[in-house]
């Protein structure tokens, strides 16, 4: 199975310059807690609620700043070929619930989650493993401003 076939093509996004109360506003609107941060349609950068609670609410950052000063730049992505169980392993060693899926020109076309792979036919323990290495405390996605 390919991440086209349980991926979400409806994805809702923000631009680099728009303000973190912009992306909270976006993300409390459409319930969801991630957003890609888009530079037209190329994705530069991810932002979660959890980065608008830590890197700018905890920080002390104002909510009217732009987003790029607390997204994760460099965000892994995946194509919508890519085989689900190669973007578990993606989630797995980013330790990240959520990838962006882009097209071969780099242009966000969807997002595919884990809750997304655990939903369909394919081997739960695959699913139950990924989890357990995302939820694993390391480095990869240290809260603090600098390391963004």
């Amino acid at each position: 199975m390919h991440v086209k076939d349980i991926m979400s093509s409806t994805v809702h996004s923000v631009q680099a310059t728009d303000s973190i109360a912009r992306a909270a506003q976006t993300m409390g609107d459409n319930d969801v807690g991630f957003l890609p941060v888009l530079d037209d349609r190329k994705i530069v950068g991810v932002v979660t609620d959890r980065d608008i609670a830590i890197r700018a609410v905890g920080a002390g950052v104002r909510t009217a700043e732009p987003v790029e000063l607390i997204m994760t730049k460099n965000a892994s992505t995946c194509s919508q070929d890519c085989d689900i169980e190669d973007a578990l392993q993606i989630m797995a060693s980013e330790q990240v619930r959520r990838l962006p899926v882009c097209s071969d020109g780099s242009d966000l076309i969807g997002v595919v989650a884990l809750a997304d792979a655990a939903g369909r036919d394919i081997d739960k323990r695959e699913v139950a493993g990924t989890l357990k290495e995302i939820c694993e405390p390391t480095e990869i996605h240290n809260q603090s401003r600098e390391l963004a």
